[in-house]
């Protein structure tokens, strides 16, 4: 069994609907606290470590072989927290960046919430380093973005994330820092440039820590 820390519901169906697609047959375990993100954003993802570590916990008594974290905000904080999880403890977002340093060393990484700008971009550096390849990290906030996603409106978030990418020049990768802007790569139509996100590859990296023995 897959166990999947989210911080929105809204993730529940996207990842439920991709293993379907690509894992069948692999339990998944969804477990939501928006409480981890606002505070979060608050006080610094640090600020949640035992919080994130008991939930991790709390999925392995439950029968979790692994845990895939699909918030970025805290990402780094549930991946720290592996060793004392007893379980491989993944990040969705690490696969992700691990593409866009292949594709060349300009990237451009869009966030929605100011909180994940900067643990994805350090991330980005990080598989930099592991690959020993050079790498341009630039940020950009999407502004109106989150608001739209808090009121409900799915529809006026992607658009204005599209937008964005649609936007960026002189770049080799497009990251679209939240698994929630996923959908907006389908919605682009001006960019040329790689547009890469992390619902998929990141379940794909954690059925395959679930399955091994």
């Amino acid at each position: 069994m897959l166990a999947l820390l989210h911080t929105s519901p809204v993730h529940v169906p996207v990842f439920d609907a991709l293993r379907d697609e690509a894992h069948p047959g692999l339990e998944l375990r969804h477990l939501v606290d928006a409480g981890l993100l606002d505070r979060a954003r608050r006080e610094g993802p640090e600020a949640v470590t035992d919080a994130v570590l008991a939930a991790l916990r709390r999925a392995v008594d439950d029968g979790a072989r692994a845990v895939l974290c699909t918030c970025s905000t805290i990402g780094g904080v549930a991946e720290a927290a592996a060793e004392r999880a007893g379980v491989p403890v993944l990040r969705v977002d690490r696969p992700m960046a691990a593409a866009a340093v292949a594709a060349g060393p300009r990237v451009v990484v869009l966030a929605a919430l100011e909180s994940t700008l900067t643990p994805t971009a350090a991330l980005i550096e990080e598989e930099a380093g592991r690959a020993g390849r050079p790498v341009e990290v630039r940020t950009h906030l999407v502004d109106g973005a989150w608001s739209r996603f808090e009121a409900g409106d799915a529809e006026g978030y992607l658009r204005l994330v599209a937008a964005a990418a649609d936007s960026v020049t002189a770049a080799d990768a497009i990251v679209l820092a939240q698994a929630s802007m996923a959908p907006a790569r389908e919605l682009t139509r001006a960019t040329t440039v790689p547009v890469l996100s992390s619902p998929r590859p990141g379940l794909a990296a954690a059925a395959e820590a679930a399955r091994v023995p």
